[in-house]
């Protein structure tokens, strides 16, 4: 098996059951003409993150690491017209991005995207009483995934859908002797989860167009 054989089945995957429209095709075009790393999620993945909040019947939506807006669109989409939807951004160039993609999408009204240090707006949006989220994305700097993990759970009530992308990273989660912030970040988070009783949780590996990676899917049971 080969990279190029994962992206042609990913693209006869898209191709038919996801398919770009208008605005999620000028999302990425308008992060890649910015500048930003072509790091968002592929279409395939951002239809499944549309199924899940869907199939959860999410009413608001939590996502850690905006980036352009591209996963934001889809979740967004698969909320309710009365929905709600708060993405936290790092980077306040990504957030501009991010925001004008999101406007022409249709959904700026539905989508708040907050810029700063993730670990600095998550206490801001508890001291809100914003919350509890019905699901929650968390795609953000890896090292600090066991702390992400730890406010989703603040942030959440019983049923709470968590999903973390890119844990498997290259099957190098299992190298217990690297000192890579990404995967010890990642370790420490799978390692908090499995100790974690207020969460059911599994995660599975994927190839395709990004390569090989995978997601922990988690639901908070109490």
């Amino acid at each position: 098996m080969t990279q190029d054989q994962w992206t042609t089945v990913d693209r006869y995957f898209t191709d038919l059951l996801a398919p770009d429209d208008d605005a999620l095709a000028a999302a990425l075009a308008d992060s890649t003409a910015a500048g930003l790393p072509e790091i968002a999620v592929a279409p395939n993945q951002g239809k499944l993150l549309n199924l899940l909040v869907t199939t959860a019947g999410a009413r608001s939506v939590l996502e850690i690491g905006t980036l352009g807006g591209y996963s934001t669109i889809w979740m967004a989409r698969g909320l309710p017209a009365d929905g709600r939807m708060i993405s936290l951004e790092y980077d306040p160039r990504h957030a501009d991005v991010a925001r004008a993609n999101i406007a022409r999408a249709g959904l700026d009204k539905v989508v708040e995207v907050r810029t700063g240090a993730a670990l600095d707006t998550l206490p801001e949006l508890e001291a809100e009483g914003v919350g509890p989220f019905d699901f929650v994305f968390i795609d953000a700097d890896k090292v600090n995934n066991p702390n992400y993990v730890t406010w989703a759970l603040r942030l959440s009530r019983p049923g709470t859908v968590i999903v973390v992308d890119n844990v498997v990273r290259g099957g190098r989660v299992v190298d217990a002797e690297t000192d890579e912030p990404a995967i010890t970040g990642t370790r420490a988070m799978f390692e908090l989860v499995s100790r974690e009783p207020r969460l059911d949780a599994t995660a599975f590996q994927t190839v395709g167009v990004k390569g090989y990676d995978g997601l922990l899917l988690a639901r908070v049971v109490a």
